[in-house]
């Protein structure tokens, strides 16, 4: 029996050596954790079951069977974050280069089966060069098995992926269908082709990092929600945003210990809002004022700016919170942002968030690239995502609610639970300048006339009472009392009951 337990240790550590102390050092030597360390960061201290530690790759051509380690590239297992169940994967790169083979994707798919059937989210640290070329297709069709998978899971487990290295070629595509993207600065890099096809087929000179690097996707394309100095920061981000969420799409999110007043006052609210309608103010200061302790997660803040997404608390309740930034393009909607906010609310909406919406929006971003751009299908995805929404729904239109926009930000008409304005609200179809110059445009010459008209529909229209009197807002609010009515809102519609008709899927505007 000795002899028995002691070929297991050392095969043990053999395992967990990875692909030895020269590529660990490696590693270590470009700023970067391994797959191990990086675990022990994000679980819970000794929470980890790691699963087939000895399993390796089937593969005997060009050499390969002389080369086998015990894991094939990728730790998997289960363990827990603040207490609460989650399954992992973490690729090694320190074992031939964290390349995926047809074993490794098995046991990636095996974590993913449990979770969906147990009912917790799956946490993903990518770190590979790719497919094993000496696989060929078997290694290929692992990358199809999970892409299925990360298809199944989506909206019935919260799925998170972090890019800690490289991930290029078919690669990418399993974390684009996450949930949410994380990467790191200067280390890791996300592309379909790299910089050398690139320059070989469009002759561009362009840099890994230029192509696809942290600061690439949360500022130019939008395809990480946000970027860290480094691989500590980034986990603990992940350990954050995961104690907002719920483990699965039948439970709520969790209910955290609220140490501030449900009912606090906040008198600076008032004078938020500046005197002059043309003068921007910082809609994140409303947010942080009114949601638990001002702890606002935000998501993609480097990204269509115009638009503010995160995650908050209100008396202890995760909340999805979404918001047009005047600072930014005055908050007008355009097509980045509208694709923002649209997946956020989805998600939100998949997983029992509530949304709660924070309204000064002028209207959609005007001009040829927009429209070229299919600002008309962008914006509907909003619009869609909205109306389609059954968890509760609480607004709260601080300036202006100009056309469209106003129907698009979780207006009334697409079943908004609990409707608020400020006094300061603007809700019309356009702005009184435009309004005027169109219903009086023989006028137009005489500036005295003009003025006098604007100010008439300025007093007729640009005010929240016309809405009000149609109960297309609930009530007119004073701004310091912000926080305790959306509390108030989302305890009555906790027992809120809402569901659509019965349909295989929607047919998106994609």
């Amino acid at each position: 029996m000795d002899r028995v337990l002691r070929v297991l240790s050392e095969k043990r550590e053999q395992a967990l050596q990875g692909g030895g102390a020269k590529r660990i050092a490696q590693q270590h030597a470009k700023g970067k954790l391994t797959a191990r360390e990086r675990l022990t960061v994000l679980l819970d201290a000794g929470s980890f079951e790691e699963w087939d530690l000895f399993k390796e790759h089937r593969c005997y051509d060009f050499g390969m069977e002389q080369e086998r380690i015990p894991g094939d590239g990728v730790v998997t297992g289960h363990g827990t974050i603040h207490g609460r169940r989650v399954f992992v994967f973490s690729q090694d790169f320190t074992v031939f280069g964290g390349s995926l083979s047809e074993a490794h994707a098995e046991k990636i798919c095996k974590v993913m089966d449990h979770a969906m059937r147990v009912g917790a989210p799956v946490i993903g640290l990518n770190d590979s060069g790719g497919a094993r070329i000496q696989e060929g297709v078997a290694s290929l069709g692992g990358y199809a098995e999970v892409f299925q998978r990360n298809v199944l899971a989506s909206g019935v487990i919260p799925q998170i992926s972090v890019i800690m290295g490289p991930c290029a070629g078919g690669a990418v595509y399993s974390p684009a269908m996450t949930d949410f993207i994380f990467m790191v600065r200067d280390t890791s890099y996300m592309f379909v082709t790299g910089p050398d096809v690139v320059k070989t087929v469009t002759h561009e000179e362009v840099t890994a990092e230029e192509l696809g690097g942290a600061v690439t996707h949360t500022t130019k394309s939008g395809v990480a929600d946000a970027a860290f100095d480094n691989d500590v920061e980034a986990l603990l981000a992940v350990r954050r945003l995961f104690d907002f969420l719920p483990l699965n799409n039948r439970e709520r999110p969790p209910v955290r210990t609220c140490r501030d007043d449900p009912e606090r006052l906040d008198f600076s609210l008032d004078t938020l809002i500046p005197t002059n309608p043309n003068q921007p103010y910082d809609m994140k200061e409303l947010i942080t004022k009114v949601v638990d302790e001002g702890d606002f997660f935000e998501l993609q803040p480097d990204f269509a700016q115009n638009v503010v997404i995160g995650f908050g608390r209100f008396n202890g309740r995760t909340a999805g919170i979404v918001a047009n930034q005047p600072m930014v393009l005055a908050g007008c909607l355009d097509i980045k942002s509208s694709i923002k906010a649209a997946r956020f609310v989805r998600f939100c909406d998949a997983f029992h968030i509530p949304l709660v919406t924070f309204v000064d929006v002028p209207g959609f971003l005007p001009g040829t690239a927009q429209e070229y751009g299919g600002i008309i299908k962008h914006g509907a995805k909003l619009l869609f995502a909205y109306a389609e929404a059954t968890v509760p729904k609480v607004t709260v239109i601080t300036r202006k609610a100009y056309g469209g926009a106003y129907d698009v930000m979780s207006s009334k008409h697409l079943r908004g639970d609990v409707n608020l304005a400020w006094p300061t609200a603007e809700i019309a179809v356009m702005g009184p300048k435009g309004a005027v110059e169109i219903i009086f445009r023989a006028e137009k010459g005489d500036a005295e006339r003009i003025a006098a008209r604007e100010a008439e529909y300025r007093e007729k229209f640009a005010n929240p009472f016309v809405a009000a009197q149609r109960g297309f807002v609930d009530d007119v609010i004073m701004p310091h009392s912000t926080r305790r009515r959306i509390i108030r809102a989302l305890s009555l519609l906790e027992t809120k009951e809402l569901s659509n008709p019965w349909r295989k899927h929607c047919n998106l505007p994609l």
